[in-house]
């Protein structure tokens, strides 16, 4: 590679780095126009992926501006997300209950076999969301056979090892019921469940998933339950500003007592996670990404310590 290559490659890794680091330091910065804000803040951590593209470009270039410059990057990006990865004080021995959500995925071929998967995991508690068919159906019967106490809401459900003393619809602004809060009579006292399926987003028309989303954090805010979690699709990851309402009264299972970013979707190759457990008044023990058949998105479990 000649000098003029070189340079001309050195300059291109440092453009790139530069912008790279811009996005990564400052996307809560970018106007939420038309959802692009919202956007950005969640793919932010998928940013990492350029990193390899400016370490190639430098080892080409062969400058140490350009081996400076691909590094800068990656050093942002783990202060900002490495802690993720870090190991966490979780004690899966001292698991009093364990919850799991999981999207069976409207057009799913074969539900039953997602809701076998899910009830495999152990859980006392399970919230399934986008379940087409009814109670007769398939997803019903397979969790029937391991759930005798059972709720339902549009397309939200609920399954319970324990009684379900009380639940109601929660009103998420869609003008439909698709999400309920439930009372559950665990053997360590009473614990308040939110199943929820917010509204859906795509990139530029967020405006629905952020209405419900703000009727969701307010819903909790008003709720007086010393013990609560909230679990289900949530169509936006942990990373969203939108999510700043709802994050301020919880926190999030995965962050508490798991590893790396736990991404569900898609199923294939998840990359972001909009299926999230969050919870107050309890210890988180565990949290962790069950791959799940014939769905698009994974199962998250997390396992709790009554205080």
């Amino acid at each position: 590679m000649t000098t003029l290559s070189r340079r001309f490659v050195t300059a291109a890794v440092v453009l790139l780095a530069l912008v790279v680091t811009v996005a990564l330091a400052f996307h809560r910065s970018v106007p939420n126009v038309a959802g692009f804000g919202s956007v950005l803040d969640t793919a932010a951590p998928l940013l990492l992926l350029a990193v390899p593209v400016l370490i190639l470009g430098a080892v080409l270039a062969r400058t140490k501006v350009a081996a400076v410059a691909a590094l800068v990057p990656l050093l942002v990006w783990g202060l900002m997300f490495g802690g993720a990865w870090l190991p966490k004080n979780a004690d899966h021995a001292a698991t009093q209950i364990r919850l799991a959500s999981q999207n069976v995925n409207a057009a799913n071929p074969d539900p039953a076999a997602t809701a076998g998967a899910v009830a495999a995991t152990d859980a006392d508690v399970v919230a399934l969301v986008e379940v087409a068919e009814g109670l007769r159906g398939p997803t019903g019967e397979t969790m029937a056979a391991r759930y005798p106490h059972h709720v339902r809401v549009s397309t939200v459900e609920l399954w319970s090892r324990y009684p379900i003393l009380d639940h109601a619809p929660v009103d998420t602004a869609l003008g439909w019921e698709r999400a309920l809060r439930a009372v559950i009579d665990t053997p360590e006292g009473e614990l308040t469940v939110y199943a929820v399926h917010l509204g859906s987003a795509r990139p530029g028309v967020t405006a629905t998933r952020d209405r419900s989303l703000r009727a969701l954090a307010d819903a909790v805010a008003a709720d007086p339950a010393p013990r609560l979690v909230v679990l289900g699709d949530l169509n936006t990851a942990i990373t969203d500003r939108v999510m700043a309402p709802l994050r301020d009264l919880v926190r999030d299972a995965q962050a508490d007592a798991g590893r790396g970013p736990g991404a569900t979707w898609p199923a294939s190759l998840p990359v972001i996670r909009p299926d999230q457990i969050f919870y107050r008044g309890l210890t988180a023990t565990m949290s962790t990404v069950v791959r799940t058949p014939a769905t698009d998105h994974r199962a998250v479990v997390a396992g709790f310590h009554f205080r």
